[in-house]
């Protein structure tokens, strides 16, 4: 038999799967013991950009088919070393990276600009989203310079800025701003919203949640494995007047469980990054 544990704001659920599609959320509930509670800890950055390392499984002497002989201990083979520059079609480079993010802003007007950006915590300077290799113009398919398309939000307009860089020559060669395009969200976003929802009156379930499976005070989202993605209005049946304006602005819904235990059920609060505030819904 199925069962879920209901506790102040929604569930606590011990061994769980969860997926998330668009923002609907299914819970599958599992029997004790098996794949949820007892997983190792992710991160929200985990699949944002950062780059793994690739292992490779090598048999014993004679190979794991060798009649008679079972396969040997397994290997883990190095990744290959990173240049500082990438050729062709190949990723984006950790040094391109951080450089592509630079070059973005390094006129001085651009600079002055970015200064009055604010990025989702309300701080100094826009909110990197996501930098990614731009496809080859026509006739520089094969050896063309490699460009990077680097993409911020500014909470300050509710803009979505675009830069394209030349990583050859330094320049920026196009820049824009659109208004009501709204990119998935970033771990860093995620966790911005998270902490508003800790520090909003509607997280008291949250950490009283935290507080029954664990018996320790929930104070910050390191204590919390946490992902999820925009709240987006045409996807819902009923939205709250305080969220009308999601879309022009910046909403998130999350789903949250304990490090290594149970799932606890935020998915009834939507954060409206741009007002920074928490609403219930359902």
């Amino acid at each position: 038999m199925y069962e879920i544990v209901r506790r102040h704001l929604g569930k606590v659920v011990a061994g769980a799967a969860m997926a998330v599609t668009g923002t609907a959320v299914a819970v599958a509930v599992t029997l004790p013991g098996s794949a949820g509670a007892d997983e190792a800890p992710r991160t929200a950055a985990s699949g944002a950009g950062s780059a793994g390392t690739g292992t490779a499984a090598t048999g014993g002497q004679g190979g794991p088919g060798a009649e008679g002989q079972a396969p040997g201990p397994a290997a883990l083979a190095s990744a290959p070393p990173e240049g500082a520059k990438g050729i062709g079609t190949d990723p984006l480079t950790d040094d391109e990276l951080r450089r592509a993010e630079t070059l973005a802003f390094t006129p001085p007007a651009a600079a002055a600009q970015r200064d009055a950006q604010r990025d989702a915590e309300g701080g100094r300077g826009p909110q990197h989203l996501g930098t990614e290799l731009a496809d080859p113009r026509p006739g520089e398919e094969t050896g063309g310079p490699r460009r990077a398309v680097v993409r911020f939000y500014d909470y300050r307009r509710d803009e979505l800025l675009t830069r394209t860089v030349n990583l050859d020559t330094g320049k920026v060669e196009q820049s824009g701003a659109q208004r009501g395009v709204q990119p998935s969200a970033h771990p860093e976003e995620l966790k911005a919203a998270l902490k508003l929802i800790l520090a909003d009156p509607l997280g008291k379930d949250v950490k009283a949640d935290y507080k029954d499976a664990t018996g320790r005070d929930l104070t910050g989202p390191e204590q919390l494995w946490f992902n999820g993605d925009l709240y987006r209005t045409y996807r819902e049946q009923r939205v709250p007047a305080a969220l009308a304006k999601c879309g022009e602005h910046r909403c998130v819904r999350l789903v949250t469980k304990v490090l290594n235990g149970p799932w606890i059920d935020t998915r009834g609060l939507i954060v409206d990054l741009s007002a920074r505030t928490v609403t219930r819904v359902g």
